[in-house]
């Protein structure tokens, strides 16, 4: 399973680059905001240093709602960088924009997926990856990963290629059942990829060896 982070701090994204496990970025205005980052042109260049860090793909969502302007928006962001998937909402508009990149040969996230109808709609017309919110579900009292398993099912009934791209993934056990799964990537904070390094007892069996080492060599 390929691990993508879900920011856009630049801190955070060279520290998971640097630890090893990193296969891309994804990204959204809300992110964008959070840092502090605004205007078109800060926002072009922020991509741009994303991608500088990183060897992967890095989602850059569009902020258009209708087909042309979706079209316009995501071909501009699209010639970036070779690594930039281009990020669209599911929407009627949405879908018809994936088909158009697909065409093109142009790489898509489909975002803001909460049904495997939705999912299933995504895949026909071509996205690269389709992004079910399974935290945001988890808030509303419904099953996150029931949605990854039925979307899981479907895509191998029919081969789709569509990429399987948990989103809204918020500790780490969401990202073990992803894995139980068989998602085909996970996007999270960086604070949930490091929680898969704890144990009490590796904490504890480590203390343990080192004070050994220590008492052994006389110190």
């Amino acid at each position: 399973m390929k691990f993508f982070i879900d920011t856009a701090n630049l801190e955070q994204i060279k520290e998971a680059q640097d630890l090893g496990v990193l296969d891309g970025v994804t990204t959204n205005p809300s992110l964008m905001a959070k840092e502090g980052i605004s205007g078109d042109e800060n926002v072009i260049n922020h991509y741009k240093a994303i991608c500088a860090i990183v060897d992967g793909d890095v989602s850059a969502e569009v902020i258009s709602t209708t087909y042309e302007e979706m079209i316009k928006e995501g071909e501009a962001l699209a010639a970036l960088d070779s690594k930039i998937v281009v990020k669209v909402p599911m929407i009627k508009d949405g879908v018809k924009a994936i088909k158009y990149f697909s065409k093109k040969g142009i790489k898509t996230n489909c975002t803001l997926v909460f049904t495997a109808g939705q999912a299933l709609l995504a895949a026909k017309a071509g996205a690269t990856y389709v992004s079910p919110f399974i935290g945001r579900l988890d808030d509303i009292s419904t099953d996150g990963l029931a949605l990854i398993e039925d979307i899981r099912l479907i895509y191998d009934n029919y081969q789709y290629p569509t990429q399987i791209l948990a989103a809204s993934v918020r500790h780490s056990a969401h990202i073990l059942g992803c894995a139980k799964i068989g998602a085909d990537v996970m996007t999270g904070p960086l604070s949930a990829m490091l929680a898969l390094l704890k144990h009490p007892l590796t904490d504890s069996g480590l203390a343990t060896f080192l004070a050994d080492h220590a008492k052994a060599a006389g110190k």
